[in-house]
């Protein structure tokens, strides 16, 4: 049974930093590219960022470029999102996701989610 769990989400002011991780069991992490969704309330969910399976392909979406950094520990079946200069904005439900390989900016096309974790930046 895979099991897909987020952590390090919280309450931070704007201008501050977060960690988020993501630890996935019960699938062969080194065979997954990993993505990190958001979702804000009323709004549609998004892809922030995502790793190649072997961590040597990422990929953001513009607003986050130059803030935020995936990264992936595949001997610890563990993802990771440095998040900087947090805004308002990013304020939203962050999710982690696993598909086979190589990154996708679809949803659909990711296999398994976590439950997520709650991102609120305060101006």
């Amino acid at each position: 049974q895979v099991q897909v769990v987020e952590s390090g989400g919280g309450l931070v002011q704007a201008g501050g930093s977060l960690r988020l991780s993501c630890t996935a069991s019960g699938l062969t992490f080194d065979n997954y590219a990993m993505g990190w969704f958001r979702q804000a309330p009323g709004k549609e969910r998004e892809v922030v960022s995502c790793i190649s399976w072997s961590g040597g392909r990422t990929d953001y979406t513009d607003s986050v470029k130059g803030r935020f950094t995936i990264s992936r520990d595949n001997a610890k079946n563990t993802l990771y999102l440095q998040m900087n200069s947090l805004k308002p904005e990013d304020t939203a439900m962050y999710y982690c996701a696993a598909k086979s390989l190589y990154c996708s900016g679809s949803r659909a096309d990711y296999h398994y989610w976590g439950q997520g974790t709650q991102v609120t930046v305060s101006s």
